[in-house]
């Protein structure tokens, strides 16, 4: 009895199937679209790519000795800058120690060579006093009594006369006190003219001084005389107390 119920209910489904299709007119609403679905995994990274084919150029493929000649050659250096202000001054370092001793120089020579003075070596000067109180003998050369300084003996004091042996460049001067009028004059056979001092008393001790460069060679000599200018005879005749010094030296 059960067994027909069953059977009575599925005829009755199918025949509702059937009669429930309807034409187009009945159609539905269409429905809203679904919502998106989450991002999937990341996938497994791909096998790597083929090599790629060479770069060609207008003209066909590159060659590497073109593109070598594409690159430009190194240009020439360029001239240097204008120099810049000089930087300020440090500060002063502390001393240093003190060096080595040098080696010793090499071993003198003398002045002397078979009677001739080295002109490098030499060293003339001389000074000499008159102590005589006679007045000098006009136009004659002054003869002296001592010599302070005459290094190379090249003043003979007995002829006041000096002789060049180191020819250079010397520098002669003479000082005198007296109490008469004096005239005195530097005489060499290297000068052309005569140099010629005065000075006239005037009742007192007159001091009178005069000098002069000259460049001289070997064998030339130098000496101080003295002159008739504007003096009395009187006083020619003199006998106070009367100074003379002659001095000279090398300079170089």
């Amino acid at each position: 009895m059960g067994g027909y119920n069953g059977m009575a209910v599925l005829v009755g489904v199918v025949l509702l199937l059937k009669t429930g299709q309807c034409d187009p007119s009945c159609r539905g609403t269409d429905g809203q679209p679904g919502v998106l679905g989450a991002p999937g995994r990341h996938g497994y990274p791909g096998e790597k790519g083929a090599k790629g084919e060479p770069a060609v150029m207008d003209g066909g493929p590159v060659d590497d000795g073109v593109l070598k000649m594409l690159k430009g050659e190194p240009g020439n250096r360029g001239p240097p800058g204008v120099m810049g202000p000089p930087g300020f001054r440090g500060h002063l370092g502390i001393a240093g120690e003190p060096g080595a001793d040098g080696r010793p120089g090499p071993e003198g020579k003398s002045i002397v060579h078979g009677g001739q003075l080295s002109p490098q070596q030499g060293r003339s000067a001389f000074s000499v006093i008159r102590t005589d109180n006679s007045y000098p003998h006009v136009n004659q050369v002054v003869t002296f009594q001592s010599a302070v300084v005459n290094t190379l003996q090249d003043f003979n004091i007995a002829t006041g006369h000096f002789v060049c042996r180191v020819p250079g460049v010397y520098y002669f001067t003479f000082h005198s006190v007296a109490k008469a009028s004096v005239c005195l004059r530097i005489s060499s056979n290297a000068l052309m003219d005569k140099l010629g001092f005065c000075d006239y008393n005037r009742n007192s001790d007159q001091v009178l001084s005069g000098g002069v460069v000259l460049t001289l060679t070997a064998g030339q000599k130098v000496w101080l005389e003295s002159f008739k200018d504007n003096q009395r005879d009187a006083e020619t005749r003199d006998t106070n107390e009367k100074r003379i010094i002659f001095n000279g030296f090398l300079l170089f």
